[in-house]
């Protein structure tokens, strides 16, 4: 069952109230709401955050949130970063990188054949020099290969992997971090989905409301 102790995530970033009728939407799909609040807690409140601290998934999450242009999600691991790592700095920093690092995708180059016809040229993000001071080498490394993944994951390569490494992370942490990704990615796609079917349900009781 999911946890009591932890409201779902996902309701709290779309703003569903118990007993709403989004509330009522999603429980038609308890099981993929569940699997969503599991997969929220085994990231993000794990008994053990292993070889990837937790200051370092709540600044991904946050980044990763902030350049799909998730303001409430950004704001919530923000939230979170800055009560783990207790500087500000570090949150100012990636609230930069976050502005720096927005963009559109995906794109990038597929292997020389005939898939080239898709290519697209795109930003490749790095961090900036005073970003890189405050986060550090092993969390900038981290938030550009999250970039990577968000916007251009046809150039995920071995070289981009062998990066992380060069930076301290190690194979089970690249895994982690690739699910983390991975996982911000879905669920900022369903609170905007959420808040849409939200706007949308409002509007018709609405006009119902008039029409009555």
């Amino acid at each position: 069952m999911m946890s009591t102790e932890t409201k779902d995530i996902i309701d709290v970033l779309a703003g569903i109230e118990p007993g709403s009728s989004l509330s009522g939407i999603r429980g038609r799909r308890l099981q993929a709401r569940e699997n969503a609040q599991r997969s929220y807690l085994a990231l993000f409140e794990p008994v053990d955050f292993g070889d990837d601290a937790a200051t370092e998934r709540y600044a991904v999450a946050a980044f990763v949130a902030g350049v799909h242009g998730e303001s409430a999600a950004a704001g919530f691991y923000l939230s979170k970063l800055a009560n783990a790592a207790d500087r500000s700095e570090l949150v100012e920093a990636l609230q930069a990188e976050i502005e720096r690092a927005k963009t559109q995708g995906p794109y990038g180059n597929f292997p020389t054949g005939p898939l080239s016809v898709g290519d697209k040229a795109g930003l490749i993000y790095r961090v900036a020099p005073d970003g890189q001071r405050v986060l550090g080498a092993r969390l900038a490394a981290a938030i550009e290969h999250a970039h990577l993944l968000a916007f251009r994951p046809r150039d995920a390569t071995p070289a981009a992997m062998q990066a992380l490494l060069a930076a301290g992370w190690s194979s089970t942490a690249i895994v982690t971090l690739s699910q983390l990704v991975a996982f911000l990615s879905f669920q900022v796609r369903t609170v905007a989905g959420l808040r849409t079917l939200g706007a949308t349900l409002g509007r018709h009781a609405d006009a119902a409301a008039k029409a009555s």
